[in-house]
């Protein structure tokens, strides 16, 4: 199996994948690009796309929607990947945030904060819909005192399964399953 490289718009998202990944993907080979921001991913795309010199590796650009036109903004990334010369890039969104993926596995955020009040409000259907809540991380903020954005991906990564209601959490995995059955298979933008 060869290498997954993860370019990741911050900091929290390799926090989340450096422990969700090896427990959703046993012996899985990856690292993880965290970037200061999506410009800074944006820039950096294309520099990393073209330099990296390891043979057979795929790579995965991860970074959040939100609230802008999912289907412009996938287009407009895999546009900066397709010129490297790269048979093997992925690109997804975390609609709208990463923490929608939180709400997407109520009994994973009521374990990870110890929290009744969350327990109660991840019932409402205002939350029954992950990637459709505005501002997520704010919204999770207002649920769990103290909610911090690496320290909740951290506790996030030890519980979020397989099955979750964000239809853009169980893309990444899909995608991320097929790199692993088939690392060479063209997947730019797919």
């Amino acid at each position: 199996m060869n290498r997954i490289v993860f370019l990741l718009e911050e900091y929290s998202m390799k926090v989340l994948l450096d422990g969700l990944l090896p427990r959703l993907f046993p012996g899985l080979q990856f690292l993880c690009v965290p970037h200061e921001g999506k410009q800074d991913l944006e820039k950096s795309v294309p520099r990393k796309l073209r330099a990296w010199r390891e043979p057979g590796v795929s790579f995965v650009i991860l970074r959040d929607n939100d609230g802008k036109d999912c289907h412009v903004l996938k287009a407009r990334l895999c546009e900066l990947s397709q010129p490297c010369g790269r048979s093997s890039v992925l690109v997804r969104l975390a609609c709208q945030e990463l923490e929608a993926w939180y709400f997407g596995d109520p009994p994973a955020v009521v374990g990870a904060f110890n929290c009744a009040r969350a327990k109660n409000a991840l019932a409402k259907a205002r939350f029954r819909n992950p990637d459709a809540i505005d501002q997520p991380s704010r919204a999770l903020a207002g649920l769990v005192p103290g909610f911090q954005k690496v320290g909740g991906a951290r506790r996030m990564a030890q519980l979020l399964g397989r099955e979750n209601r964000s239809r853009s959490y169980e893309v990444l995995l899909s995608g991320v399953e097929a790199l692993v059955k088939n690392p060479r298979a063209p997947t730019a933008g797919s």
